[in-house]
């Protein structure tokens, strides 16, 4: 698949970075300040990374309140009650034409990864290293491929690839990228963006011993 085009809409589903709320299993070795500080830069870089790529519109999907840390060129929507897959099938329910959708957790993600053509492809699947997903792009969103999927599992990704062929889907597989869910993996995502704000500030609050 070629790059050429872009989906009409971006979607970055988050939690509004507050202490105790966002990136639990970093702590320990993290206080739950710095991890809500590590959530918070993560979803900085990740929302520079999507305002910087083409779109028709920009979709933050916030479980909480928008601060600083977020650009202009958003429309912000909030989310839904109920499970994961519940609140990612209400974001895709929002649009009207073709959609691709990420989290918070992969702020080494760049405009050449979010700048997908989905021509010929009805959609595009993201896989991530701990069995989930960091990306999903629908060329016709339908809210019925995500409902019911069992979230937080090893088996995500697979469940959620295999819902998309069983409807008939051509899927275009993105590249395999690494959550941030633990300090293991902060510290090897934040080696693979060195410049971003994620690791900067990685490097400031990192405790001894942990590196």
């Amino acid at each position: 698949m070629t790059a050429r085009t872009s989906p009409t809409t971006l979607l970055v589903i988050a939690k509004e970075p507050r202490p105790g709320r966002v990136k639990t299993r970093l702590c320990p070795p993290f206080t739950g300040d710095q991890a809500a500080a590590l959530a918070e830069a993560a979803l900085a870089d990740t929302l520079d990374a999507v305002a910087a790529t083409p779109a028709g519109r920009r979709v933050l999907v916030l479980d909480g309140r928008p601060g600083p840390w977020l650009p202009p060129g958003f429309d912000v929507v909030p989310q839904c009650a109920g499970g994961l897959n519940a609140r990612l099938a209400d974001a895709f329910a929002r649009c009207t034409g073709p959609a691709l959708l990420i989290g918070m957790d992969t702020p080494q993600v760049t405009p050449e990864l979010l700048t997908v053509d989905l021509d010929g492809y009805d959609a595009c699947f993201g896989p991530a290293e701990d069995g989930g997903f960091w990306a999903l792009g629908l060329a016709r969103p339908d809210p019925a491929l995500l409902r019911g999927v069992p979230m937080s599992s090893p088996l995500t990704g697979q469940a959620q690839r295999e819902r998309l062929r069983a409807a008939g889907l051509r899927v275009y597989d993105l590249p395999r990228l690494r959550d941030v869910d633990t300090a293991a993996d902060a510290h090897a995502v934040a080696a693979l963006a060195p410049h971003g704000r994620f690791a900067a500030l990685l490097s400031e609050c990192a405790p001894a011993g942990s590196r």
